[in-house]
């Protein structure tokens, strides 16, 4: 069995307006979110983790089955996921943690990480650096290149076996710790994570000019 946990409890600060409640090709961008999991035949469950705002607009429909339930979020994205890990059925072995935020990403890329996540426990969605990378001072002056080769984006969803997951966050709420994503969690353990190569765009909701992109992705 696998679940799915949403993290949909962020500020949107750097947006100045909800994100993820913003319309993308006339549905919200959570909505949108929470469609690919329910659509994607690998996954059994979802669990939404939000902030008031999320919680009081997403009212279950007929369309989302899967979505077992709606939590409010922590202070922290860590904070949150662990809210989540305490929701998901007592049989489920894998875990999927995505961002609500990620619109895009296809049923088919998620079952390719469940996969993945079965047979190595431990998998992040990713896309490999094609660009040129430079180090800037705290001035942003440029002071070095970075190598680009194995050089790897983290996107989401980021798939593990659940008791890896449980035990990795146990360590991190334990330790005081804080990371920005599982994978930086499981690594504290000494885990190693691989990663899933995802074809299709995946951008995440940040700037109001992503959601312009993300609409020009899906009308082609």
């Amino acid at each position: 069995m696998t679940s799915a946990i949403i993290v949909a409890a962020g500020s949107s600060q750097r947006m100045g307006f909800n994100k993820l409640l913003a319309p993308l090709s006339g549905i919200p961008v959570v909505l949108r979110t929470l469609l690919a999991f329910q659509e994607c035949p690998s996954i059994d469950e979802i669990i939404l983790v939000a902030g008031d705002e999320v919680r009081e607009a997403i009212i279950p429909e007929a369309a989302l089955t899967k979505l077992k339930v709606i939590i409010k979020g922590g202070a922290e994205r860590h904070f949150s996921v662990w809210e989540g890990l305490r929701h998901v059925s007592e049989n489920a072995d894998i875990v999927a943690v995505h961002d609500g935020g990620r619109p895009l990403i296809k049923p088919a890329q998620i079952t390719a990480c469940v996969i993945a996540a079965a047979e190595r426990r431990a998998v992040a969605c990713a896309r490999p650096v094609t660009e040129t990378l430079k180090r800037c001072d705290d001035q942003g002056r440029i002071t070095n290149s970075i190598e680009r080769k194995n050089a790897w984006i983290m996107e989401t969803p980021q798939v593990f076996e659940r008791s890896l997951l449980v035990s990795a966050y146990e360590h991190v709420l334990g330790g005081g710790l804080t990371v920005t994503d599982e994978v930086s969690a499981v690594q504290a353990l000494g885990e190693t994570v691989s990663v899933v190569q995802n074809p299709w765009p995946n951008l995440k909701i940040t700037h109001p000019s992503d959601l312009a992109l993300a609409e020009r992705l899906l009308e082609h």
